[in-house]
């Protein structure tokens, strides 16, 4: 008995958000509404999905930083993985290959690119095609209802649209899109003056997100100020001047908010690393994602980025670009195994 094997690749970029983090946690937009500005990035989760031949003692395997394979979706360990089958009812065996170029707990929404990606590749072993809303929605289902992960709703959205975006939450669908239209001289004028550095070491996002969710009505003039600096930034960005330092110093009275929200979220190592950057020259920055580690993002005009280069040559500094496709297939190829 013959039978055709379908391989599919799948490949979701990873976000930077730039203001309005923390409003998009439903406890918030639920009540209040929520925005964010951010944008995808040319750094991927990369997914391989095929349907296992029939050759092997096990039913799964799935290979990320471990490997596993298992005969039941209930033994797999993975919890997006395991999540994930079993929400598209998924009966047959399969391999399952995960790579990143960035490492994962960093900040740059990696966990909601993975469940992203793998469900877009699912949805096409299946011989189905998803919509970019369809994907979104239910990534935030998956992670926030099924797994029970304290997450927001604005990394599945940006992973599955891509682009430079202002994304707002609670409206009658949920979410809307509204990407940004600017020139492509203005667009790049910003990418010139961004820095991205890796700090070296993780966190557990969903501990650190747990706690901002605890707080979340504690801190509502906060969230409120957070939320209305997308708007702000739009605003700067729209300007006929080409002069885009405003956007930098208001990343700073950004950061300056957020870090206040609760303790968990900088630490004295990452105020050094931010202190350091200001000394040398950059007008703002912020930690990306929930905190504790992972990315910094800084604003500086060209001219001082070989200082704060040298000043930080400690940590590793990572050139991007910004993305506009969102999670694609990338692959699709049959094969006849047996």
């Amino acid at each position: 008995m013959g039978g055709l094997f379908a391989v599919i690749i799948t490949r979701t970029p990873f976000r930077i958000s730039f203001f309005g983090g923390g409003t998009d946690y439903p406890v918030w937009y639920k009540e209040n509404g929520g925005k964010v500005l951010s944008t995808s990035i040319n750094k991927y989760c990369y997914i391989s999905c095929r349907y296992l031949p029939p050759f092997f003692e096990y039913k799964y395997r799935i290979r990320y930083s471990n490997t596993e394979t298992t005969n039941t979706i209930s033994e797999i360990q993975h919890p997006s993985v395991r999540s994930c089958l079993d929400f598209l009812n998924i009966s047959k065996g399969v391999e399952i290959v995960h790579t990143a170029d960035i490492p994962a707990l960093s900040g740059m929404g990696s966990s909601s690119a993975f469940t992203v990606g793998l469900l877009h590749s699912l949805y096409a072993l299946k011989g189905k095609i998803a919509t970019k809303r369809q994907l979104a929605r239910e990534a935030i289902h998956v992670e926030q209802n099924i797994i029970i992960e304290n997450v927001g709703s604005q990394d599945q959205v940006a992973a599955t649209f891509g682009g430079f975006n202002k994304i707002e939450f609670g409206c009658d669908k949920d979410f809307y899109v509204y990407p940004m239209t600017l020139s492509n001289g203005k667009i790049d004028l910003l990418q010139k003056h961004l820095m991205l550095f890796f700090t070296g070491f993780s966190r557990n996002a969903s501990d650190i997100a747990a706690e901002q969710i605890k707080i979340t009505n504690k801190k509502i003039n906060e969230l409120k100020t957070m939320m209305e600096m997308v708007d702000e930034a739009i605003d700067i960005l729209n300007k006929e001047s080409h002069d885009l330092d405003d956007f930098g110093k208001l990343l700073h009275e950004s950061w300056k908010l957020k870090r206040g929200l609760t303790k968990l979220i900088s630490t004295s190592e990452i105020d050094e690393i931010y202190s350091t950057a200001i000394n040398a020259g950059a007008l703002g920055g912020k930690l990306l994602g929930a905190g504790g580690g992972g990315f910094i993002l800084f604003y500086a005009t060209p001219e001082v980025q070989p200082f704060i280069k040298e000043k930080l040559k400690t940590i590793l500094h990572v050139p991007f670009q910004f993305e506009t496709l969102g999670s694609q297939i990338i692959m699709y190829a049959t094969q006849d195994f047996y």
